[in-house]
This record gives C-alpha cells, structure tokens and sequence, in this order.
C-alpha cells in the first residue's frame, strides 16, 4: 500500500467552489480500481491549501490506471483550474507505525 500526498494551493476566493467540486471529484476517485481511501484535509493557518491523502493498493494503481483512465479525465474537469501553482505528488510507503493509546 501507498500514500499519495499532493499538497494543493487553490486560488485565493475559490475556496468553497473547489470544495463543492472535490465533493463531485471525491465520487470519482473513490471508485477506481486500486484507491483504498482518501481525505481531504484544510490547512488552518492557510486556508486556501489543503492536503489530498489517498492510499493506494499500489503505484501504479495511481500512476498508470487512475492517470490513464476516463475517471482522471473528469477529474482533471473538475479540479485542475482551481490550482495556483500546480501541485506536486509525492508518494510514500510505510516505514513505522503506532496507534495513540
């Protein structure tokens, strides 16, 4: 399993109408082969950046078959416009874990 992190700077003012799209978004990505979960998460002392956190069965379940389907397509309709810059991916891959008590 993977972690994509991609960090997202949305345009100052559109924060609410790519919140309503991401909700739309969020449908598409959650029924592609290979997406275990995702989240959405605001940034409280920047709240035009959000983090995008999806884990993946595998790399390539994002990098090939999520980027190369008709979902992604769709995705990029309804995201891409909103962001300023464009943000950079990165995935990650467990190292160590430890659940609170």
């Amino acid at each position: 399993m993977i972690l994509e992190l991609a960090i997202l700077n949305v345009r100052a003012g559109l924060e609410r109408e790519f919140e309503a799209a991401f909700a739309q978004a969020s449908r598409i990505i959650a029924s592609m082969p290979g997406c275990i979960e995702h989240q959405l998460q605001r940034c409280i002392e920047t709240p035009n950046q959000y983090a995008l956190l999806v884990r993946w069965t595998s790399l390539e379940a994002h990098t090939v078959e999520f980027r190369g389907s008709a979902g992604y397509q769709r995705w990029k309709r309804l995201l891409h416009h909103f962001y300023d810059p464009f943000p950079s991916v990165q995935h990650y891959e467990l190292v160590a874990q430890n659940a609170a008590v």
